[in-house]
Protein backbone atom coordinates (compact mmCIF):
# COMPACT_ATOMS: atom_id res chain seq x y z
CA UNK A 1 0.00 0.00 0.00
CA UNK A 2 1.59 3.46 -0.83
CA UNK A 3 0.94 7.04 1.23
CA UNK A 4 0.72 10.06 -0.58
CA UNK A 5 0.12 13.27 0.89
CA UNK A 6 -1.94 15.59 -0.68
CA UNK A 7 -0.10 17.98 -2.29
CA UNK A 8 1.99 14.63 -3.94
CA UNK A 9 -1.07 13.28 -4.85
CA UNK A 10 -2.20 16.39 -7.13
CA UNK A 11 1.49 16.96 -8.49
CA UNK A 12 1.36 13.38 -9.25
CA UNK A 13 -1.90 12.06 -10.55
CA UNK A 14 -1.23 10.12 -13.28
CA UNK A 15 1.37 8.06 -10.94
CA UNK A 16 -0.80 7.68 -8.61
CA UNK A 17 -3.82 5.90 -10.63
CA UNK A 18 -1.35 3.55 -12.42
CA UNK A 19 -0.03 2.75 -9.01
CA UNK A 20 -3.04 1.83 -7.71
CA UNK A 21 -3.82 -0.62 -10.76
CA UNK A 22 -1.10 -3.67 -8.60
CA UNK A 23 -1.84 -1.74 -4.74
CA UNK A 24 -3.89 0.82 -3.05
CA UNK A 25 -2.84 4.67 -2.48
CA UNK A 26 -3.92 5.89 0.81
CA UNK A 27 -4.18 10.08 -0.03
CA UNK A 28 -3.69 11.92 3.19
CA UNK A 29 -4.72 15.19 4.81
CA UNK A 30 -2.63 16.33 7.08
CA UNK A 31 -2.67 13.12 9.64
CA UNK A 32 -5.37 11.63 8.04
CA UNK A 33 -6.71 9.59 5.34
CA UNK A 34 -8.61 11.52 3.09
CA UNK A 35 -9.36 9.11 0.50
CA UNK A 36 -8.08 5.45 -0.74
CA UNK A 37 -7.50 5.09 -4.58
CA UNK A 38 -7.92 1.68 -5.83
CA UNK A 39 -8.60 -0.27 -9.24
CA UNK A 40 -11.76 -0.97 -10.86
CA UNK A 41 -11.09 -4.73 -10.50
CA UNK A 42 -9.98 -4.32 -7.03
CA UNK A 43 -12.84 -2.30 -6.31
CA UNK A 44 -15.71 -4.60 -7.60
CA UNK A 45 -13.84 -7.47 -5.90
CA UNK A 46 -14.82 -5.67 -2.50
CA UNK A 47 -18.04 -4.42 -3.38
CA UNK A 48 -18.57 -8.35 -4.10
CA UNK A 49 -17.35 -9.10 -0.68
CA UNK A 50 -19.42 -6.59 1.03
CA UNK A 51 -22.31 -7.92 -0.50
CA UNK A 52 -21.76 -11.32 -0.13
CA UNK A 53 -21.10 -10.57 3.47
CA UNK A 54 -24.46 -8.68 3.94
CA UNK A 55 -26.54 -11.54 2.14
CA UNK A 56 -25.38 -13.92 4.85
CA UNK A 57 -26.02 -11.89 7.84
CA UNK A 58 -29.91 -11.15 6.38
CA UNK A 59 -29.58 -14.85 6.10
CA UNK A 60 -28.47 -15.48 9.53
CA UNK A 61 -31.22 -12.94 10.61
CA UNK A 62 -33.94 -14.74 8.57
CA UNK A 63 -32.81 -18.38 10.35
CA UNK A 64 -32.52 -16.12 13.78
CA UNK A 65 -36.77 -15.17 13.41
CA UNK A 66 -37.23 -18.84 13.80
CA UNK A 67 -40.57 -20.16 11.99
CA UNK A 68 -41.26 -23.53 9.97
CA UNK A 69 -38.61 -22.84 6.77
CA UNK A 70 -40.26 -22.74 3.19
CA UNK A 71 -38.79 -25.41 0.34
CA UNK A 72 -37.35 -23.85 -2.38
CA UNK A 73 -40.00 -26.31 -4.69
CA UNK A 74 -43.10 -24.22 -2.88
CA UNK A 75 -41.19 -21.24 -3.43
CA UNK A 76 -40.76 -21.62 -7.18
CA UNK A 77 -44.33 -22.68 -6.93
CA UNK A 78 -45.06 -19.29 -5.43
CA UNK A 79 -43.19 -17.32 -8.20
CA UNK A 80 -44.85 -18.90 -10.71
CA UNK A 81 -41.38 -20.22 -11.78
CA UNK A 82 -42.46 -23.56 -12.31
CA UNK A 83 -45.97 -25.46 -13.09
Amino acid sequence: MSTLKMSEFRANLLAAIETAQSESVTVMRGRKPAAVLVSPDRYEELMNALEEREDIAAVDAALAEGGEPILWDQVMRDLGWTA
